[in-house]
């Protein structure tokens, strides 16, 4: 987004940033985390969150939202999220649907992305929404709403040195240990290390593209602030 030319505010509700209005800026990027959006509890600013999202893409605001953020935007447009058959932990290939050779953000990718998965939660389709990425345990990998505002439940950002942070988080680390047992973590942040420039070059074309669809909606507006 900065080689591109627009403006970052950065917020970080977790750690008590107040939530601006989502409607005053030209997109909206939701990013992951370790807790699940069914914490409201325990986190009453998801329900803020949600409602933020669902007011901006309703007002045609572009979204972007990356696993936690997938489901944030599943969650705030009314599709149910809850947790998964088992939980989603690799490096994983997803597949594109029918419906993504169309697409203006995932026609150019290829038809199986490999993909860091790290979750456990799943969701529902929200209405309307078109599903543009499967796998076998998990079906909704990725899917469009509208025209901007998408979401994708897997990871293509991770580069090496992210991925090591990661894995220092004491809740992804008890989730690595949980899953893969207590030797098994450092191999795998290993792994994703070795295929982290594959992920890296298909996460950028397809942020690449999306951020085409925004700055063209932007271009309408005064400014390009995400």
């Amino acid at each position: 987004m900065r080689d591109a030319g627009w403006e970052l505010e950065r917020v970080e509700l977790d750690e008590g940033d107040a939530l601006p209005d989502a409607r005053a800026f030209d997109a909206v990027v939701a990013m992951g985390g370790p807790m699940s959006v069914n914490d409201e509890a325990e986190l009453p600013w998801l329900v803020d969150e949600k409602r933020e999202i669902r007011a901006a893409v309703g007002a045609g605001v572009p979204f972007f939202g990356a696993c936690l953020g997938s489901q944030l935007l599943a969650s705030a447009l009314g599709a149910r999220v809850y947790a998964g058959p088992s939980p989603d932990l690799g490096l994983l290939p997803v597949f594109l649907t029918d419906d993504a050779r169309s697409d203006p953000v995932f026609g150019h990718l290829p038809a199986e992305l490999l993909t860091l998965q790290w979750h456990g939660d799943t969701f529902d389709l929200p209405d309307g929404a078109a599903l543009l990425a499967t796998s076998p345990l998990y079906p909704h990998q990725a899917f469009r709403v509208g025209e901007t505002a998408y979401a994708v439940q897997f990871h293509l950002e991770v580069s090496a040195a992210m991925a090591q942070e990661w894995g220092e988080v004491p809740e992804y680390a008890a989730s690595l240990e949980r899953v893969l047992g207590p030797s098994a973590a450092q191999p795998f942040l290993a792994r994703i290390a070795e295929h982290a420039d594959e992920m890296r070059a298909d996460g950028a074309r397809l942020f690449e593209r999306w951020l085409t669809l925004a700055a063209t909606r932007a271009a309408l507006g005064a400014g390009a602030t995400s």
